[in-house]
């Protein structure tokens, strides 16, 4: 069961240091992998500490699994102003470079979660409803294209939103597969394709 978040700075910032240090570690270990003494030492804090602010190891995956979608969603800050393909393109070109160094990173932190976690049914629609958020701007953009006459009618905004993120997602696991970043490219570019495809002509 979640507590409430805490009221004082000074609880909000020990809050936050263990729920940064379990994403990290999780990121890089897994869930499976990643115990609450190894969080307790990552972040310098307390065992009384930690089940002041969270129940169990499950509560504290939540705080992780929000926490990793902040991270996604502050590394493509783009997504805020999906406003036309043009934008899409950009918000694409963004994820991409985010990726262009050698070796990766390849990974997405929710998308490794979720990876781990899928089977699990406490954790199922908290994840679900992290997608959800991440594909909202753009089916809200898209929604707004469809409105202009800019897209055709029949264009689905969510199903389209949702293919774009599924789309980063294949694309990131087998680029990191093959460690090379043109995967990537290359689904994203097909994925924007296809909703270009839905361009209406005037």
């Amino acid at each position: 069961m979640s507590k409430e978040l805490p009221r004082t700075a000074k609880g909000r910032r020990t809050r936050a240091a263990i729920v940064d240090a379990a994403a990290s570690m999780m990121y890089t270990h897994g869930v499976a992998g990643t115990t609450l003494d190894d969080v307790l030492a990552a972040s310098e804090t307390g065992k009384s500490q930690l089940y002041h602010y969270f129940s169990d190891k499950s509560d504290l995956v939540e705080a992780v699994i929000a926490r990793q979608l902040e991270r996604v969603l502050a590394a493509q800050p783009r997504l805020a102003h999906i406003d036309s393909l043009e934008d899409i393109d950009a918000w694409a070109a963004e994820i991409v470079r985010n990726h262009e160094q050698p070796g990766g990173p390849f990974s997405c932190p929710l998308g490794s979660l979720a990876a781990e976690l899928k089977n699990d049914a406490a954790f199922v629609p908290s994840l679900h409803a992290a997608f959800r958020r991440w594909e909202r701007p753009l089916e809200q953009g898209l929604r707004r294209m469809i409105d202009r006459g800019e897209l055709d009618v029949s264009t689905d905004p969510a199903a389209t939103a949702a293919t774009l993120i599924a789309s980063l997602q294949g694309g990131m696991l087998i680029a990191r597969i093959a460690g090379d970043v043109h995967p990537l490219r290359d689904t994203l570019d097909a994925a924007v394709a296809a909703v270009r495809r839905r361009r209406t002509r005037h």
